[in-house]
């Protein structure tokens, strides 16, 4: 996810730190946190890192695929219409929105690991009130505060950017997804289990355990020195530092660490700076087609799967003549997922994880932008194939090679929007990238879950005219991260 124009490498490039106050002592050594991240290296610390803060995909995994599993046994138990199931899904993401603003303005002026801590505290508070929802308002409401909460944990992806050395990051961010997709295929398999026996409500709390359990294991990872040094917390920064570097068994650069001049943090007038107004703009048009088509993918396999669309089909099931139930007249299509929907379910999710080879090698090789424009353009692709009437073998795999394709999607601007921004906005950019990646999730269940009832083609159309757009605006990013150091400051 085309080569950069030189100026713009120039201008992108570390800006010089100026100390404030006063120069450092003619003669004596200084250093900056990216220098010493890079003398350090790679070492345990950084895999520790990577399996703790890489863990909290688990948890925003299950919380946000919980809805895919357990929409048809809501529909059923409150007899819900096809915009009311759509309407949970949008709420979780409304309240995912409204938070990942106001987090990311927070975790820019107090710390990332703070507002990762008090989000992992959120999420699980207002899970396990869902799950003893009385009604369905109130589970919507409770529903959309944990899509609040859930919105904090992309500070754990800041956290190990800010770490990681420079020729690392293209590596090691993509490899996350495998906690995605750890996360994903448990919560399928966890229902697959729990939903035809203890029920829903039961998937729900268990489903809260993960991110309950993460919260023990955060105090072994430390704030970020980027981040410490951008608020003048030297001491803090280098003591960080020096942690590091014993644990890794490495030595710290030769010199003192720099402080640089302070400054206001985490202002959004900064993302609109004629210096990033454009990235700004056509990262969030990004952001949002990207989880348009991601959660469009994800519920249409559902709306596949619960209620057989496949080739136009407008016909209804044939009903048993002996089955007389309330629930066999019902117009809310009461159809529970059996095994063959849940085994199809974690078929296609799989795929998240099918071309994650190919896309660290397109990120590292290709570039940021490049990469981004071509699986976009192979996404657009594959909405439209789904159209074709084949058998389910043929759905299944299609619905795998878009699972894998919009993944690879996601990889690639969460790591091109953390490199993009200075330390000191760059919480307040993945908030609103974040935020605005929301909108499209917002809208995404109307087309899956509405539209694709109504118009299957039309609903496809939307979806991959959405993915070309994005295609075009990857395309014509004006700067390219690719082995760029990350900026301290503005």
């Amino acid at each position: 996810m085309a080569t950069a124009p030189k100026e713009a490498e120039n201008a992108i490039g570390l800006e010089e730190i100026q100390t404030e106050g006063q120069e450092p002592p003619k003669g004596q050594k200084t250093f900056t946190v990216e220098e010493a991240v890079e003398t350090i290296g790679f070492g345990r610390f950084h895999i520790a890192l990577f399996l703790i803060m890489g863990s909290t995909g688990v948890a925003e995994a299950m919380e946000i695929m919980l809805i895919a599993v357990v929409s048809p046994l809501i529909r059923c138990e409150w007899q819900l219409q096809d915009w009311q199931v759509a309407l949970v899904t949008t709420m979780v993401f409304f309240g995912y929105m409204v938070f990942s603003i106001v987090l990311g303005l927070l975790a820019d002026r107090y710390g990332r690991w703070k507002i990762l801590l008090l989000s992992f505290l959120w999420a699980a508070y207002f899970s396990l009130l869902a799950s003893f929802a009385p009604s369905y308002i109130w589970f919507v409401f409770l529903r959309a505060m944990v899509g609040g909460g859930v919105s904090g944990h992309a500070q754990g992806l800041i956290i190990k950017t800010e770490f990681l050395p420079t020729k690392y990051r293209g590596y090691m961010l993509p490899l996350s997804q495998v906690f995605w997709l750890a996360g994903s295929l448990l919560i399928i398999g966890l229902a697959s289990v729990v939903n035809p026996t203890i029920g829903w409500r039961w998937l729900i709390r268990i489903a809260s355990i993960p991110g309950i359990l993460l919260i023990l294991v955060f105090k072994f990872i430390p704030e970020s020195a980027r981040y410490n040094v951008s608020t003048g917390n030297v001491a803090a920064a280098l003591a960080t530092l020096q942690r590091i570097a014993e644990t890794n068994g490495a030595q710290m650069p030769e010199g003192v660490l720099r402080e640089p001049a302070k400054e206001r943090r985490g202002r959004f007038k900064d993302l609109l700076h004629p210096k990033y107004l454009r990235t700004t703009l056509q990262i969030w048009i990004i952001w949002l087609g990207i989880a348009f088509a991601y959660y469009g993918v994800i519920l249409a396999s559902a709306e596949l799967l619960e209620r057989d669309l496949v080739c136009g089909s407008a016909a209804p099931p044939v009903k048993d003549p002996g089955d007389d139930s309330e629930e066999s007249h019902s117009p809310c299509h009461c159809h529970l997922f059996g095994p063959a929907a849940y085994q199809t379910m974690i078929i296609s999710t799989v795929g998240e994880i099918a071309l994650n080879p190919l896309n660290i090698l397109g990120i590292n090789f290709l570039g940021r932008r490049l990469s981004l424009c071509i699986t976009m353009g192979c996404t657009a692709l594959f909405f439209l194939l789904l159209n074709i009437c084949t058998s389910s073998a043929g759905t299944t795999g299609f619905l795998f090679m878009l699972r894998a394709l919009v993944s690879a999607n996601f990889n690639t601007i969460y790591i091109y929007t953390a490199e993009v921004y200075p330390t000191t906005m760059r919480a307040l950019g993945m908030g609103t990238s974040g935020s605005l990646c929301r909108v499209g999730a917002m809208v995404a269940p109307f087309i899956s879950q509405v539209l694709m009832s109504a118009s299957f083609l039309g609903a496809l159309c939307l979806f991959s005219s959405v993915c070309v757009v994005c295609a075009i605006s990857a395309f014509t990013l004006p700067i390219e991260t690719k082995g760029r150091a990350l900026q301290v400051c503005n």
